[in-house]
């Protein structure tokens, strides 16, 4: 059987079904899907869209900005759904990955295999994490660490050379009378990053992935853009939000909710966001040598506030923030930058 792929990738991962269902495993409509995605390829470049989760997919969809593609509106594949279409004209492919850097990574992987895209934009809500920020803000981070490879130690284990943070559980001991707490000590390690740039099977160590700069550039040209500041006609945030680029962001599969553990990241790895994927993606963009660039919505405090986590009350008002910055670097992307 033979089916037509635009990309090296999609090729590679149409050998591997057809195989696959030869012996009798793979899902026979995937190969319709992957006949689909070959179709839709030869009308790209596309620009990939990534967000996470259904509330900030809502928000997205309710703009409506999203026109469907007259043929292939939708694609379903491996569990997944890619809608296709155009957001002002630019032909984007947009799809929500799940919770968490799994999800994300699988997602991305997946979209740069089955789509010729130039680049991923990903987009949602976060923990803020760094008290110059507020609530509603939108955060546009240059930097993004996977903050959640850990060896956790015991106090006295001498910890690995490439070690990029520590974080001692007795300095956190109540009453604070002895530093000694039989949890021990949990040693950051870096990411092992392997890329088309690299040798093949050859990882590098690597904390700070750098989304790609000449996207990055272009968010920086309307970092004035008016956000929402009220979450209704009656309640609004005490000063107005806005957005800043140019911070640090941090990912792992933790959603965080704790004051003391929030204040040790910032001082630590200079973080501004928390979230569970953005490293996921900017990684797997990177490793394939996409352009990538994240936009992040300040939903909640991480944990630094007093009471119950006020996600579920500010979190519609981060998703439209973001969703509305999202969508301004769309339509300032020039064509130019839509060619492989």
């Amino acid at each position: 059987m033979e089916f037509k792929a635009v990309t090296l990738y999609a090729t590679v991962m149409v050998i591997v079904v057809s195989l696959t269902y030869e012996r009798g495993s793979a899902l026979p409509w995937n190969k319709k899907a992957l006949r689909t995605a070959g179709e839709i390829n030869k009308e790209g470049p596309w620009i990939g869209l990534v967000t996470v989760y259904p509330p900030e997919e809502a928000t997205f969809m309710s703009t409506k900005v999203l026109k469907p593609h007259p043929k292939y509106p939708l694609l379903d594949f491996s569990g997944r759904r890619f809608r296709i279409g155009t957001i002002y004209g630019k032909k984007v492919i947009y799809i929500r990955c799940g919770v968490g850097m799994w999800n994300a990574g699988v997602t991305t992987q997946m979209m740069s295999d089955l789509f010729n895209i130039v680049g991923v934009v990903h987009f949602g809500i976060a923990g803020n994490a760094n008290n110059s920020l507020s609530i509603g803000d939108v955060t546009v981070p240059k930097y993004v660490a996977h903050t959640g490879i850990w060896e956790w130690l015991k106090l006295q284990d001498t910890e690995e050379a490439v070690s990029v943070g520590r974080l001692l559980i007795g300095d956190y001991n109540v009453p604070q009378v002895k530093k000694i707490n039989r949890l021990g000590k949990i040693s950051y390690q870096p990411e092992e990053f392997y890329s088309e740039s690299g040798k093949p099977n050859v990882p590098k160590n690597l904390l700070w992935a750098k989304t790609s700069s000449q996207w990055f550039e272009l968010a920086r040209k309307f970092e004035g853009i008016k956000l929402s500041s009220c979450l209704n006609s009656t309640f609004c945030l005490p000063r107005a939000a806005k957005m800043v680029v140019g911070l640090r962001a941090s990912t792992a599969n933790i959603f965080i909710d704790n004051g003391p553990y929030r204040e040790f990241l910032f001082k630590h790895f200079q973080v501004a966001s928390v979230d569970e994927e953005s490293a996921a993606v900017v990684l797997t963009c990177l490793s394939n040598k996409l352009n990538v660039i994240v936009f992040r919505g300040m939903s909640d405090l991480a944990g630094s506030q007093q009471g119950e986590n006020p996600i579920a009350i500010f979190g519609p008002l981060a998703a439209r923030n973001v969703v509305k910055a999202t969508l301004e670097f769309i339509k300032r992307l020039p064509k130019s930058a839509l060619v492989t």
